[in-house]
């Protein structure tokens, strides 16, 4: 899954275990601009340090995972958690076009060259 936004935080590198760290990112979305939506994703292990090199403001388009587990509390409750796990993190340049949108060749004249027949039977 993919999504474009702009860099709202980047947390700090959150060291859990011996074994395991962690690391979040904050990024508005804004599908509608009237109500953007703040949206949190982890970066986990190696994939830490791809968020280096990110501050607030940055526009970026997040490659992730969408990961979720059951958890069972001690009086026998359980309850649902997803996560957004991110292994790819790009830059947007402002104003360059989206890698979604194709770039298309121009149009090329197919027509006949003036005093050239055509010779198909329709």
């Amino acid at each position: 899954m993919e999504i474009k936004g702009k860099v709202h935080e980047v947390g700090a590198t959150q060291q859990v275990s011996e074994t395991f760290k962690k690391r979040d990112l904050i990024v508005e979305y804004a599908e509608n601009p009237t109500y953007p939506e703040y949206i949190r994703f982890e970066a986990l292990q190696d994939k830490t340090a791809l968020l280096d090199t990110f501050k607030a403001g940055d526009e970026v388009e997040v490659f992730f995972n969408l990961r979720g587990r059951p958890w069972t509390d001690k009086a026998g409750k359980t309850s649902y958690f997803n996560s957004l796990v991110i292994w790819r993190i790009n830059a947007v340049a402002a104003g360059a076009p989206s890698a979604s949108a194709p770039a298309y060749a121009a149009p090329v004249d197919v027509s006949n060259a003036p005093g050239e027949d055509d010779d198909l039977p329709f």
